[in-house]
């Protein structure tokens, strides 16, 4: 359950002196978080730039997000202060299951609470706290990475100039929610599993490798598996190219990811509704900072349908699409193509800026 190895030696910790208390009611204590910083942040303390990591991922976004984050990149170390910061409930450094409760000196397992998309946001900003950022010009992220992004814009608008919301949904959808659900019961049935309870020496491997391959299933798309893999066999393995490829990622996941985590992430993300019992619409058009909503054609798991609703409720948003056949892993893929529409604008929003501040009014539409 020791996930150290995984964890960039550049990542920094910061330790929270208050419990934390989470959506569901229950608290935490002794919270943890793992986080990396890029760039200076300047006197003022507004050049902050956020960027949210999806289900798997880590605060190290400058291996999973290179094509992104650096000198002249759309994520620009030079000018801006930008950090990433691993979830809560994740396993690569920021409190989760795989942390030692307090409480008993053992592993929380399956004891960590439920926790929201919105409980990983209120810690992300303790941590923006922490860290002296007084305004936030950009947050970005793609998948869960992208709820986080919805949820800052509602939570703390005097903070978030900008938000970049990519391929994601406002709310989870049944078709997500089903897939979540087949994964974990992967997960479930595993013999090792038990209920959560499992040692370090014997996990769900199985399981979890299962789950990984359904999810891979519908993270890539049909053009993009039939143009790499067709009714290609593997001879070695006797079996077809695709299922290979399939066992070689869930197996890889397993290796390097935890199960009650998995299990942990996956309802959090269920349980994402920024409505939260109120009108859902109503919550979208109150998002008022400009926002790049990026759809990828051949995304199945978040259908375009679902970004085109978040652009046209969400005021001053704009739609663009990112045009791949990888499916819905384009953001973390098709980098090249994904930098080039941030630049656009954020370039775009200092033209806008620039125009407000030599308007006599100062009211230039976004």
């Amino acid at each position: 359950m020791n996930y150290q190895h995984f964890i960039s030696p550049q990542t920094q910790y910061y330790h929270l002196s208050k419990p934390f208390e989470l959506e569901g009611g229950e608290v935490l204590t002794g919270v943890q978080v793992a986080y990396r910083t890029w760039g200076k942040l300047n006197l003022e303390g507004d050049n902050g730039v956020l960027i949210c990591h999806a289900l798997t991922g880590s605060a190290d976004a400058d291996d999973w997000w290179e094509g992104l984050l650096g000198s002249k990149k759309a994520l620009d170390s030079d000018h801006n202060f930008i950090v990433c910061s691993n979830i809560l409930g994740s396993c690569y450094g920021t409190t989760g299951a795989t942390s030692i409760n307090p409480q008993t000196g053992i592993h929380y397992g399956a004891s960590f609470p439920a926790i929201t998309i919105r409980d990983m946001v209120r810690l992300q900003a303790a941590l923006i706290q922490y860290l002296g950022i007084k305004s936030l010009q950009l947050v970005i992220g793609g998948s869960l990475g992208g709820m986080q992004v919805l949820e800052w814009a509602l939570l703390y608008p005097e903070i978030v100039k900008a938000i970049a919301p990519i391929a994601t949904d406002g709310r989870h959808s049944a078709w997500c929610i089903g897939l979540s659900e087949a994964q974990r019961q992967a997960i479930y049935a595993d013999p090792n599993w038990l209920g959560g309870n499992y040692t370090v020496e014997q996990p769900p491997t199985q399981g979890l490798a299962v789950a990984r391959m359904m999810a891979m299933s519908a993270y890539r798309s049909w053009h993009s598996f039939t143009e790499r893999f067709g009714r290609q066999y593997d001879a070695s393995a006797d079996q077809f190219a695709i299922a290979s490829y399939l066992q070689h990622h869930g197996q890889k996941l397993a290796e390097r990811f935890d199960a009650n985590t998995y299990i942990t992430l996956t309802q959090a993300m269920d349980s994402h509704d920024i409505a939260q019992g109120q009108d859902y619409e109503s919550v979208l058009q109150s998002i008022k900072q400009p926002a790049l909503v990026v759809a990828i054609d051949s995304d199945i798991l978040y259908p375009p349908v679902e970004q085109q609703e978040l652009a046209d409720l969400i005021p001053n948003a704009q739609l663009v699409w990112l045009k791949s056949t990888f499916g819905h892993d384009a953001f973390l893929i098709d980098t090249a193509g994904l930098n080039q529409l941030v630049i656009n604008f954020r370039q775009a929003l200092e033209i806008v800026s620039l125009s407000r501040s030599q308007s006599p009014t100062g009211n230039v539409p976004y």
